[in-house]
């Protein structure tokens, strides 16, 4: 029996959204190599509804610190490492279930990026990991205690109009994959101090999509 037949089907949606040293717009959007030529970051995700089979994942949230020099999307980056923390609230069950999604081991986007992508993994923790959008999209957050903050608001000007937000369709290298609209922010904090990661900043590129995954295949 191959393992597509025996890994459980499984669909995630919610929100993802990213914080990094990039200027604005994040080159990255663009399939476009960093802005400094290297890039760190926060990398978050709210699962709103989901499942591994059986398993249910409403509502938990993972968060991810990366680095890499180099572009991505051209694979043509270098020094590639990432930390992996998981939502406490979450069961066995279910930490077992989002660590084979999010490791890429059962198919889907995950798989494809981390293949892209295959960083270094420096360590992985359960905490306390609060997320929260807003429903219209003026401000995203994500928080760790004493280790990640991450927050940002949405990119307005003065021949924006109210309320309306800044942004792109048919990115061309989109962190959740094709089909995907993006939403421009501003990082007002962004912050870490964990497994080697260590920045704090403000001001920088921060970008907004929300994501629909499924797998095996």
């Amino acid at each position: 029996m191959t393992e597509q037949a025996t890994t459980p089907r499984w669909h995630l949606t919610g929100d993802w959204f990213d914080v990094c040293k990039c200027a604005i717009p994040c080159p990255c959007t663009f399939a476009q190599p960093p802005t400094y030529g290297d890039c760190e970051g926060v990398l978050a995700w709210h699962i709103r509804e989901g499942n591994f089979g059986d398993v249910r994942l409403d509502d938990l949230n993972v968060l991810m610190l990366g680095s890499f020099e180099g572009n991505i999307w051209a694979r043509e980056h270098t020094n590639a490492y990432a930390a992996i923390f998981l939502d406490e609230r979450a069961d066995d069950e279910q930490r077992a279930a989002l660590g084979a999604i999010f490791g890429g081991e059962v198919g889907g986007w995950p798989a494809e990026l981390g293949e892209m992508f295959h960083p270094e993994m420096r360590g992985m923790d359960v905490v306390p990991l609060h997320m929260e959008v807003d429903e219209d999209l003026a401000t995203w957050r994500a928080e760790i205690p004493g280790r990640v903050t991450a927050t940002a608001e949405a990119l307005t000007g003065p021949t924006a109009a109210d309320g309306a937000r800044v942004q792109l369709h048919n990115a061309p290298g989109a962190e959740v994959g094709p089909g995907q609209v993006a939403t421009w922010g501003r990082a007002t904090v962004d912050r870490a101090d964990a497994f080697g990661f260590s920045w704090e900043r403000s001001g920088k590129s921060s970008k907004y999509f929300p994501f629909d995954w499924s797998g095996p295949d």
